[in-house]
């Protein structure tokens, strides 16, 4: 048994869960009935808890796309971007992308987990210095570990305790990056970008700024929190991914750098993944147009968010610090929130658990995700199975 030894603590964990009746990590959607609605365990259930943030996984322009590209080109690529897997679309889409952002190149992966991989791992290395907020997503995490630069944690959103690790740091600013998300995945809390731009700049460090939440929810053209605090051409890099407004699955970066292009010819996560297929890349260049064209999809969805946050926020919940399209409810034990989680899925809601150690501060949340594609009776829905959970 040597190799699994390591997994005794999860497995103990796992029976708990099964003693009480709920296994909240293995909910199968037995089938999609909308943007907003599944059937799971043969109930139809309302989703409060996906990223399908301007509901476009059904609209029928992407799916129309992403048939044509399927009976056009097929279904895959069947190999790498440096091997035979860069078709028309690809270049396209990057071409796409890089306008969208205003920026020379965009470089897309076949996933967000991998651009941020790839880009961290790639650009950094031994006596380099990654200074990251606490609260950064596994694949930052994980990107950082890869790269073997020295590795430094700052206090979530904390702009002070980010320039004190700077100004520690001395003449090594040089080769520091700094990495922070648009809105943060856990609470929906946005970074304090502009604080944290002006500090790269006195520092002379570098900044990536992972916009996957953000992107088609924050700014004036849907371009993220580097956009809405008038900030795009003072980051370096910016990572995103097709698998949230976009709605389908992939990841980008964009940069203004001359020597950016240079990364396809070191990411290892770059040179050796399949490409996206044909139908992923001609649905999210569908997507992105479809954002590009209006504002109508993300005033809908904060509508949405406003209106859901608000109804919590009045019922007593401990909320987020303010409203997004990511809206956490802070609950008490882990046993009172797996009973919760239990509760609104039997009444027909179903939204994400989130126990430690994936909570921040060691926390148990229930996290709703909204979207435009949520109805107002959708979201009144919401808020009385929530109201349940108080009688």
């Amino acid at each position: 048994m040597g190799l699994f030894e390591k997994f005794d603590a999860i497995g103990l964990a796992r029976k708990a869960l099964e003693d009480l009746g709920v296994d909240p990590f293995n909910v199968e959607m037995e089938q999609i009935l909308s943007p907003t609605e599944a059937r799971i365990a043969g109930r139809e259930v309302l989703l409060a808890g996906t990223n399908n943030y301007l509901g476009l996984t059904f609209d029928p322009r992407c799916i129309e796309a992403a048939c044509r590209a399927t009976r056009t080109e097929g279904t895959g690529t069947t190999g790498s971007r440096m091997a035979n897997g860069t078709f028309a679309g690809h270049r396209a889409l990057e071409r796409e992308l890089a306008e969208f952002f205003g920026c020379p190149k965009a470089i897309v992966f076949s996933t967000g987990f991998i651009a941020n991989l790839g880009v961290i791992s790639t650009l950094t290395g031994p006596g380099d210095v990654v200074l990251i907020d606490a609260d950064c997503h596994a694949s930052i995490y994980d990107g950082c570990r890869m790269s073997g630069a020295d590795i430094l944690r700052f206090r979530h959103n904390s702009a002070a305790d980010l320039e004190k690790r700077l100004r520690r740091l001395g003449d090594r600013t040089k080769s520091t990056l700094i990495i922070v998300e648009g809105i943060y995945s856990m609470l929906g809390d946005r970074a304090p970008l502009a604080e944290i731009v002006a500090l790269k700049k006195q520092y002379g460090a570098w900044l990536m700024v992972d916009e996957a939440h953000s992107l088609g929810v924050l700014g004036q053209k849907g371009r993220g929190l580097a956009e809405e605090a008038g900030c795009l051409g003072d980051v370096d890099f910016i990572i995103g991914t097709f698998s949230k407004s976009l709605g389908a699955i992939g990841g980008f970066c964009v940069s203004s750098h001359p020597q950016f292009d240079l990364l396809r010819y070191a990411s290892r996560s770059y040179l050796f993944t399949a490409s996206p297929s044909p139908a992923t890349v001609a649905s999210v260049r569908q997507a992105l147009q479809i954002l590009a064209a209006g504002t109508d999809l993300r005033e809908r969805l904060w509508q949405n968010a406003h209106r859901l946050y608000n109804g919590l926020e009045e019922l007593g919940f401990s909320l987020g610090s303010e409203p997004t399209p990511v809206v956490a409810v802070h609950m008490g034990s882990k046993e009172e929130t797996l009973g919760a989680w239990k509760q609104l899925l039997h009444q027909g809601i179903y939204v994400n658990l989130v126990l430690p150690p994936a909570a921040p501060e060691g926390k148990s949340l229930l996290r709703c995700s909204v979207s435009a594609a949520h109805t107002e009776d959708q979201i009144t829905r919401i808020c009385s199975a929530f109201r349940a959970l108080k009688e």
